[in-house]
């Protein structure tokens, strides 16, 4: 499975300490994030993370345009709902999952849940949606 990781700014480090975590299940799967979250995440965890542009950049669009191409099975976005400042993105990005049938978390606790469900295979039923798959490159 594709998982694709985004964050606001102020949850870059809970999004570390949450695929610290959960680095034995994100191994089992391909993940790819925006430029500043990747590397962190990749620095600390040591797990291989394909990078796409900062989110100032387009890096949330590009994520975008895999999930509208069926690229990517699950999106973890932890927002800070205390600033507007990306809820464009948020916004947008969930449209696209809705849109898609994307599991998409927002916060760490609906995170923990589509981990877990992930490690179960709960999920599985993601693969039927493109079943022609190759791994996720950039």
């Amino acid at each position: 499975m594709n998982i694709a990781l985004m964050c606001h700014n102020r949850k870059q480090e809970l999004m570390v300490q949450f695929c610290t975590a959960y680095c034995g299940v994100l191994s089992k799967h391909t993940v790819c994030a925006t430029n500043a979250t990747g590397r962190m995440v990749a620095e600390a965890t040591g797990l291989p993370v394909n990078l796409f542009l900062s989110h100032e950049h387009g890096g949330i669009e590009q994520i975008g345009q895999r999930i509208i191409y069926n690229e990517i099975d699950m999106v973890l976005f932890f927002n800070y709902p205390k600033d507007t400042d990306m809820d464009d993105s948020v916004m947008y990005i969930s449209r696209l999952c809705d849109e898609h049938s994307v599991p998409m978390a927002t916060n760490v606790a609906t995170a923990e849940l589509l981990i877990h469900g992930l490690a179960r295979g709960d999920l599985d039923w993601r693969i039927g949606m493109n079943p022609n798959r190759v791994p996720f490159a950039l």
